[in-house]
């Protein structure tokens, strides 16, 4: 377990697993205050960490409160996240302000990512991840997502992503930040909705014990900047891919027309896209979360018994 922070509030359940080298898997808020409406958010939030806890791991959602990085949330502070209209969608930039003004924050990836590193905890399942997006020779709008991969030392899994980017420059903005991105069971990048796109990836495996072995070797050779696990969607809930392409491409048009910048983007898009599918790709959303907090419990298991 990491030395203390001030700005650290840690669960006792939360500390004793770091303590005792018990798996821990940190979870986003952001999927909760702008991912979803209320109350799928608080249902999708409650089961994440029951599988997680099934999986034999400990679950740790990631918020700003009060002046605090919360790390592990009560149920009310679901609700107040859930609930709330004026959550600040917390990056890096955003972080000593929300914490000093003692604004309430859902944390992005990058935010928990950094967070999560405060507190020592090593493996963060999200949906998916940011990354460049469409158009961005006119916006220059790339996420803080791939930053922090670059240099914050988190094993992140996602089902690839967000099926609204740019994959191809994604991962080659990736690749110039030398971070690794490693398939579960795929070949290719999984396209966060579909399972498949045409993105071949460098490395691939059929295990989380072989995932395990890739990180404990990261860390052995002090490598710095985090580690991307992409695990497709279950086959099962899968949408087409030509069918979400389509709505996406309309969305994101949407989006120019109605002059949304910045961080407002993703939610933005995201709304539009689950109105379009009349709620499939809420639904696929939710399938997807739920896998990878399952490989990401199984994958801070198996890390945790190469440790002994």
């Amino acid at each position: 377990m990491k030395a203390f922070n001030q700005f650290l509030e840690i669960t006792p359940e939360v500390q004793e697993a770091l303590k005792n080298n018990k798996p821990v898997v940190a979870l986003e808020s952001t999927i909760i205050s702008h991912g979803m409406p209320y109350p799928d958010n608080v249902v999708m939030a409650k089961k994440v960490e029951q599988i997680i806890r099934e999986e034999g791991a400990i679950p740790a959602t990631i918020a700003i409160m009060d002046g605090k990085i919360k790390i592990g949330l009560s149920d009310q502070d679901l609700e107040t996240l859930a609930k709330s209209k004026h959550a600040i969608k917390v990056s890096r930039r955003d972080l000593a302000s929300v914490i000093a003004l003692k604004q309430l924050g859902a944390t992005t990836v990058a935010s928990t990512m950094i967070c999560a590193e405060m507190a020592g905890i090593k493996f963060f399942v999200t949906g998916g991840i940011g990354g460049v997006h469409k158009g961005y020779e006119q916006t220059l709008d790339v996420s803080a997502d791939l930053e922090e991969l670059g240099q914050t030392d988190v094993t992140v899994i996602c089902a690839g992503a967000k099926a609204i980017l740019d994959l191809p420059r994604t991962m080659e903005y990736l690749e110039t930040k030398g971070v690794s991105v490693v398939g579960y069971q795929t070949e290719v990048l999984p396209a966060f909705y579909t399972r498949t796109s045409d993105i071949k990836l460098h490395l691939h495996v059929e295990n989380v014990q072989d995932l395990a072995k890739i990180v404990h070797a990261k860390d052995q050779l002090k490598l710095k900047g985090g580690l991307l696990v992409a695990n497709p969607i279950p086959e099962k809930d899968s949408l087409d891919g030509d069918y979400m392409n389509d709505i996406i491409n309309r969305a994101v048009k949407d989006s120019v027309k109605d002059q949304i910048e910045g961080k407002d983007v993703t939610p933005y898009l995201l709304k539009k896209i689950v109105e379009e599918t009349q709620g499939k790709s809420l639904e696929a959303n939710l399938a997807l979360v739920y896998n990878n907090a399952k490989v990401g419990a199984l994958l801070a298991k198996a890390y945790m018994a190469l440790q002994k």
